[in-house]
This record gives structure tokens, sequence and C-alpha cells, in this order.
């Protein structure tokens, strides 16, 4: 069966056996599986449109969703269509080309029906764009013998003559995503370089059901994938056959699941990294699985500095990994493979034109390092080569053949436009500015359970909870925006949660797509989401997040941007949260690439002005798991990113956290005070700066590949040089079982401390711009 049949089944086994806790009021039975009929178009062609962005000069006129057919395209693989894709793309003085660096207020869905597109040169993205295609017959975007350009979809674009120049800052290109797509290049000359995808992106992006097919002709010179820069980000479901390479990949951090790559030269080339997560690679028949350039230990030399790699099967290829140096006894590196399936791979590991590090075969490989290994309170590091410690991992976190367990995002292929129900043709405006909490609550009073929620393209302001129950499915239209603003939630000292997800206790389904949760300042007492939720029981990651995000400030509508908060100032106004997520003790989560965001840089200003936005904390999970937390991140909170109070059964990874550029001024918890009923950490003079993550009283927790960044203070970055932006970033208790696996951090003297004590000095691990410490467990 191939990968979209399989997904599209996945779905809707899950969907038609799942128990839903309660029915809505206009609801007479279940919505159980999808109804479309087998030659219908996927649903997102055929609902009605009605979207609209509502801080754009034009929202009236403006169009979110550009099918490419009505632009010209025709899809028959005959015809070229670049023009016409290209015109659906920037249609509306859309934010691209180089003079625009980023934009909220110009988002657009590209939707390619079912079809052929013949494409002679690259597909140039805009900011903020989702390119989908029919998700029950994907389409093929192909190449011409004669293309010309860099990339069949770019990303960040090039501009001619421009001396290094691109369109977008690559470590600012977010909001991007692309789905449900075959890119073909096998009509060009194998000896011809060609690239599918130029993807520098960094974070809210993903990758979801995309198929690059390439020559496999000996010594051909098509890629895939090329990432040269950037702060990822997700990807998953992905697969590229033949090539070169599969995927030639440079970024700071990325986590990438369920990759295949089949019949290629080199399956991942690694260009250079601070930290990624691989979870789930399937590779077959190529000559090296993952090659990585290694050694550089400065910022001048930067190499790959961490691979994490876990349940992978590899078959009929010579060398699984292979450096481009030698370790020689110290760090230059950092790997860790776990679960690792060998089919007649001859190496392991090896170097290049080097020695064989770790013999292949027929074999598993359980828990293997390569890097520094910490144990406890000991600060001191064994270089290890060899066999590392191997975390117990909660069966609840695994699926039935043992691997950590995941899942796609939801598209509801087999549904038909009757099954969804619309937040706009129920009432709702979506305009940024009509309190529309009664007309979204009575949507879900009525139809959660019967109909998947729609939320057309839009911002919704609610000045009051929003409860969502327990069995709801909802879906976004290019991040629809639910903008909480108001009287309830202006107390810090008395929170009120934005968007509750099931009642406390609750039991049921809860999927929620493509959507974003934000605030209309001030709102020092917005809880943006309580995940209160759990999954039925024998349903894993029934209740979920997939490209949802958290955005506070710097965005149009927000009231929260530069000339209102600029960098540097420290305004009441400018507060706007308390907390990002908080998943309760009763809760199980799965999240995958959601990014709790606390704005540093204004969108929406035109030269990405710096801001001084202040929210109380990031993540805050209680909860007892199981709990999977897959490509996330949370920046700039004052009080921490993460933090895991009493909770248990957690898989975490790649996970990425920043600091707030204004601190210490002021010092940590400063606009916002501590509280015991929300397990705050303590802060002292000394410890005066936000943690990356906190941990305490949780027990059997998996960080596999984390990065924790600090890169000011009060806006000066001269304490990179020093290391000592901050002092400790990452807190366990004493009594915590948690094992750590490839954690990089930046602009930190201590990379891991131990009840307050700081433990791992980065001077032990400087392994490029960032420190990585391979292993801590005790």
């Amino acid at each position: 069966m191939g990968l979209f049949a399989t997904l599209l089944c996945l779905g809707t086994v899950l969907s038609s056996s799942l128990h839903v806790f309660s029915l809505g009021s206009s609801c007479s039975a279940p919505l159980n599986g999808g109804t479309a009929a087998p030659g219908d178009p996927y649903w997102l062609e055929l609902i009605q449109h009605q979207g609209t962005s509502a801080f754009n000069p034009n929202p009236s006129t403006y169009q979110v969703f550009r099918n490419v057919k009505d632009f010209g395209a025709t899809g028959n693989g005959v015809t070229d269509d670049t023009a016409a894709i290209n015109s659906a793309m920037s249609a509306g003085g859309r934010c691209g080309g180089g003079s625009c660096p980023s934009s909220t207020v110009t988002p657009a869905i590209v939707y390619f029906p079912q079809g052929t597109y013949l494409v002679s040169s690259a597909i140039n993205t805009y900011y903020y764009t989702q390119m989908i295609g029919d998700a029950r017959n994907p389409p093929t975007l192909l190449a011409s013998a004669s293309f010309s350009g860099f990339a069949v979809i770019d990303a960040d674009p090039y501009i001619p003559n421009g001396y290094g120049a691109q369109w977008f800052v690559n470590q600012d290109n977010f909001y991007r995503s692309v789905r449900n797509l075959i890119i073909d290049l096998r009509q060009i000359p194998a000896s011809t370089n060609a690239i599918g995808l130029h993807w520098q992106v960094s974070q809210a992006t993903s990758l979801i059901n995309v198929v690059v097919e390439m020559s496999t002709a000996s010594g051909n010179n098509h890629q895939g994938m090329f990432m040269e820069n950037g702060s990822g980000g997700f990807m998953g479901d992905i697969v590229f056959n033949g090539g070169k390479y599969g995927i030639q990949v440079g970024n700071q951090q990325f986590t990438v699941r369920n990759l295949t790559v089949n019949n290629a030269n080199i399956a991942v080339s690694g260009i250079w990294n601070w930290g990624f997560t691989f979870q789930g690679v399937t590779i077959n028949s190529c000559q090296v699985g993952f090659d990585l350039t290694t050694g550089g230990t400065s910022q001048a030399t930067q190499s790959v500095g961490s691979e994490a790699i876990i349940d992978a099967v590899v078959t009929n290829t010579p060398i699984f990994v292979r450096t481009s140096t030698a370790s020689n006894g110290k760090l230059g590196g950092s790997l860790v493979l776990n679960n690792i399936i060998l089919n007649n791979v001859p190496t392991a590991v090896g170097v290049n034109n080097g020695p064989t590090v770790l013999a292949g075969g027929t074999t598993t490989i359980a828990s293997w390092g390569q890097g520094n290994v910490f144990s406890g309170t000991s600060g001191t590091p064994t270089f290890t080569q060899g066999n590392i410690v191997s975390a117990s991992k909660p069966s609840s976190l695994l699926d039935s053949s043992g691997r950590i367990f995941g899942k796609s995002h939801p598209q509801y292929a087999n549904y038909a436009p009757s099954q969804f129900i619309s937040v706009k043709s129920q009432g709702a405006a979506g305009d940024g500015h009509t309190d529309d909490t009664a007309a979204i609550q009575n949507v879900f009073n009525q139809y959660s359970g019967c109909k998947i929620v729609f939320f057309d393209a839009g911002t919704y302001y609610i000045t009051n909870t929003i409860s969502i129950p327990a069995g709801t499915q909802i879906v976004g239209e290019a991040w629809s925006v639910i903008l909480a603003g108001g009287s309830a939630f202006q107390n810090q000292n008395s929170p009120q949660v934005a968007v509750q997800a099931g009642a406390a206790g609750s039991t049921g389904l809860m999927e929620i797509s493509d959507m974003i949760f934000s605030t209309a300042g001030p709102a020092p007492g917005a809880i943006l989401l309580e995940w209160n939720v759990h999954d039925p029981s024998g349903h894993q990651g029934a209740a979920g997040l997939w490209d949802t995000h958290i955005r506070l400030g710097g965005a149009a509508g927000t009231n929260m941007q530069a000339s209102q908060c600029p960098a540097g100032s420290v305004n009441a106004n400018c507060q706007a949260a308390f907390l990002g997520i908080h998943l309760t003790s009763e809760s199980s989560a799965y999240f995958e690439g959601t990014w709790v965001w606390t704005a540093d840089h204004d969108l929406d200003a035109g030269n990405s002005a710096q801001t001084s936005v202040f929210t109380g904390r990031g993540v805050l999970s209680q909860s007892a798991g199981p709990v999977w937390l897959i490509g996330t991140a949370s920046e700039h909170a004052a009080l921490y990113q993460y933090n895991l109070a009493g909770a248990q059964n957690h898989w975490i990874g790649f996970v990425q956290t920043e600091t707030p550029y204004y601190q210490p001024v002021p010092p940590a918890p400063a606009p916002y005070s501590t509280t015991s009923v929300y397990s705050d950490p303590s802060f002292s003079s000394s410890v005066n700066m936000a943690w990356g993550m906190w941990v305490q009283n949780s027990y059997s927790i998996i960080l596999f590949g984390a990065g924790f960044y600090s890169f000011f203070q009060n806006y000066a970055q001269s304490c990179l040089n020093t290391w000592n932006c901050q002092s400790q970033i990452f807190n366990i208790d004493s009594v915590s079982t948690f094992t750590v696996y490839s954690l990089s951090t930046v602009g930190v003297t201590y990379q891991l401390s131990v009840s307050l004590t700081g433990v791992v000095n980065e001077s032990s691990n400087q392994d490029g711009f960032q420190e990585t410490l391979t292993v801590w467990s005790r």
C-alpha cells in the first residue's frame, strides 16, 4: 500500500472507531467515517470558501484560498503551468520578492486539484503560505526537461545579482507548509543539477505527505531537498526516491518524523546543525544512509553538531552513518542511535576514507553514542564511542512494534464537505473586532462530535473562555486565529483560560490543526490553552495539536507591535499572557510542530523591528501522560519555556527554547510574580533569567534532542563571546527520573543543573557555535 493510501486508511479507522465523550445538541449520531464518494475531490476543494484576512488593508476583497486552476493552470501534464501557479501564489500584494521581510496579513492557501502540473521554472513561495494538494489524489509537479531554476519549490529564493541576498531572513522564515504533493524531477537529464525543494525555513513550518521522484542513474545530480540555513521546524511523512541526495540539510535545529529514502546515493547529507532529531527512518538500497560533515568545534568551523536517530530500518545499504572526520577520542559532532535495525548493512558507523567505528551486518543497535556522557551530579565528561544508557521507554509512548508512536497531521481525506460545519456560516465574523465568543461556543455546543468544525480563515475575537468538548475535531484555514482580549484576561493574580480543550477529567477525541491562539493586549491573566482531555483507552494520540501555534504580540491586531512595545521598554500594556499552554494532570497530548512564541520582533512592521512583549510562562505540563512533544518550541516567556511539574511518561524531541532578549532588564520573573498554584520556579539575584526547562517531581521523561539558547543580555550580544549570557538554563530536581540525549546550548555557562547547582559546564562540550552534551542520566 502506498504512503498516501496508508495514511488515509489510518485516519478513517481512527475517526470511525473512537468513542465520543458527548454529542452536540444538533447531533443525531457521531460523525464516524467519511462519506466522500470514490471519485470525489478533496473536501478542501469543494467547501465554501469565505475566509478573510482580518487586518489586510482590503479584507473584503483579499483572497485567501486560491485554486491554481482558477488562475489558468491546466494540470494536464503538457501545458506549462508555471506562470499560472506563480500568479496564484503572488496575487493580492502578498509578502515576497525581497522587499517584504514578513507579514501576517497576506495569508494564502495555494491549492492544487488532482493532476500533473508541468513547470519550467521555480515556484517561489511567498510568506505565510500553505501549498496543499488534493489529499485523495495527490497532484504532481512535473519539472520539464528544460527546467531552469534553483528548485521546483523555493521557500527562500535567492535574488538575482543580489550577491547572496534572499527574499527572507532565514531564521525568521516562519509560517509555511507544503502538503500532499509529488515532485517529479525525472524529465530533467540525470547529469543536470536539480532540486525538488529548497526548504530554508524556521519555526511554524512543515512538510507533510510529500514525495520527490528523481533519477536512479549512476552518478546523477538530482536531490530531493536542499536546506542550507534556518531555525526550524518540523517535517513528516516524506519520501524521496532516487537522486544523488535524498535530502541535504543544514539548519540550527529540526525534527524529522517518518522519513523514507529509496535508491539514493546518499539518503541524508548533513551539512551543519546544532541539533537534528530523526524519529522513524526507512532507508532502502542507498550507498550511505547518513553522510555527516563533522569535526568543527568553533563557530568558524561549524559542522554537524548533533544527530539523534531513533527507530530506523536500513536495508541493503553499505554504510549507515559516515562521518567526514574521525573523533580521535574527543567531541567533534555528537551522535545518538537508538533502536536501529540493520539488514545487510556492513558498516553501521564509519569514517570517510577511514576506519569502521561500529560494525554492522544484519543486527539491531539498541543504544549507541559518540560524544560526551555525564551522570548524576558529576560534571566530568566521559568521551564515549560505544553503548550508552538506554532509557526505559514507557509502553504508553510506544506503538505496537515498540517504536515511539507517531500520528500524521489529520486531513480528513475521506470526508465530504457536508461533514464539516463552518463557524462563519454559523454567525462568527472573524473580523478581529466583533466579539465571536458566543457564536463559536454555540458551534461547539451544537455540533461537536458529529461535524468537523471548520474555522474559515480569519481572526476570531473572544472575550471569555471557549470550552471545546471532548469529541471535537477542528481545522483552520491558513492558520485561523482565535484572539483573546478584554477585561476577563486582565488579572495575572486570577488567570483566566481563553480556550479549554475538554472539561477536567474528560476522555475522547480532540484534534486541532492549522490554528493560532493569540491575545489582544494587554492580557496578563490569559492562559491561552488549557488542555484537559485524555485519549480514550486503546487510541494513542487521539488528543492532539498539529501545525497549531501560540503567537503573542508582534502581529497586526495584537495591540503589541513595535510601535506600542519597542525594544527596551517595560510597558504594562505589553503583557501578553499569563501562560501559553497548560497540560493538566489528567490529560494526555500529542503535539506535533507546535510553536509557543512571544514576539521578539514585529512581523507586520515592515522592518522586523524588535519588541519588548511579556509573557509569564510558556508550556506547563502536569500530565501523567502519555505526552508526545514532537518538534515543539517555546520562546521568550519570562519565567520558563517548559515546566514539567509532577509530569510522567513524556517523549520530548526535538525541543527548542530561547530566553527573552530583554532579560535581565527586568530580571525574571518581572513583570510577573511567582505562584505555587502553578508550580513556578524560584528566582534570586543570581538566578534572574528564564529557564529553558524546569523539571520537578517528574518521572519517566525522555528528552531526545534539545536546543536551549540564550543569545542576549538586555538586547546586547557580547555575552556570546564568553558563554555567559545566562548562568543556568535547564534544571532537574534531585528525584525526577529523566534521561537526556543530544542537548545543545548557546550562550549558557551551565548546560544542565541539578537542584539549582550547575553540573555540566559548557567548556567541556564546545562543538561549534553551540555546546553539545551527548547523554546525561542518573
